[in-house]
């Protein structure tokens, strides 16, 4: 797990999404891996394709983990 503080921007991969569902994985450079919400990509398009590069942060989570939010595509 990264030890970045919330907030500092992040850079990563999508690895994957479901839209369905709505919710995604962004696998960060340091090796951790991120859920978020289709509420987190920032341009609110709710929808992003696996494998793109992005840049986030994280934000505290359901049942005390991290998310990623901000998501945005480099």
């Amino acid at each position: 797990m990264s030890l970045t503080a919330p907030g500092v921007p992040l850079a990563g991969t999508v690895v994957d999404f479901d839209d369905a569902t709505g919710w995604g994985v962004v696998d960060a450079r340091d090796g951790a891996a991120y859920p978020f919400h289709c509420t987190a990509i920032a341009d609110g398009s709710r929808a992003i394709e696996a494998g793109i590069a992005v840049t986030f942060h994280l934000t505290p989570g359901h049942r005390g983990s991290w998310e990623a939010a901000g998501i945005t595509p480099r």
